[in-house]
């Protein structure tokens, strides 16, 4: 599909017409934001996690590779920062932990400012293939935008700010 093109109606319309029929008093324009919303991102969700089985990780794990690459060299953080950035329990981080620290992309050490901590750090193992695995992940990404010219990227990543301000402030 060229930049200039409408997109054909698609489920979500086939939805909100129903709503339509049956109920005409009904406002379904939020209905059909958030439901192309959620259904892109279960379509992206499934897109990012089948990429990211590709280098032997899940999305989770990916996400706490991608963390540590974030903060920059030594690409070291704590277990109680990584479960803040991520919105996990520790239970959760814990498993995540467990399972890159297996496949050699993470080590944990002590904290040498604090007796009772560890630091988790990326080997350059997990730094390599999470570089690797965020290019395809983003290369993914921009695909599905490119029906969109650079505006209209912009212009919706404005709009989904706000939006997202206001669902965060009830």
């Amino acid at each position: 599909m060229d930049r200039k093109t409408t997109a054909a109606p698609d489920a979500v319309d086939a939805i909100t017409a129903q709503w339509a029929r049956v109920r005409p008093d009904l406002q379904t324009e939020a209905m059909a934001a958030f439901g192309r919303i959620f259904r892109i991102s279960r379509l992206m969700g499934d897109r990012m996690e089948a990429a990211f089985a590709a280098f032997g990780i899940g999305r989770g794990e990916f996400d706490v590779l991608a963390t540590l690459r974030r903060s920059d060299a030594p690409y070291t953080l704590s277990p109680r920062e990584l479960t803040a950035t991520l919105m996990l329990t520790t239970g959760g981080m814990t498993g995540r932990l467990d399972k890159l620290e297996r496949a050699g992309l993470v080590t944990r050490s002590p904290d040498p400012s604090d007796r009772r901590g560890l630091r988790i750090t990326l080997t350059d193992t997990g730094l390599d293939l999470v570089d690797r695995a965020v290019g395809v992940g983003l290369g993914l990404q921009q695909e599905a935008l490119a029906t969109l010219t650079p505006e209209e990227a912009q212009t919706l990543n404005q709009l989904l700010r706000r939006v997202m301000t206001t669902a965060s402030h009830p």
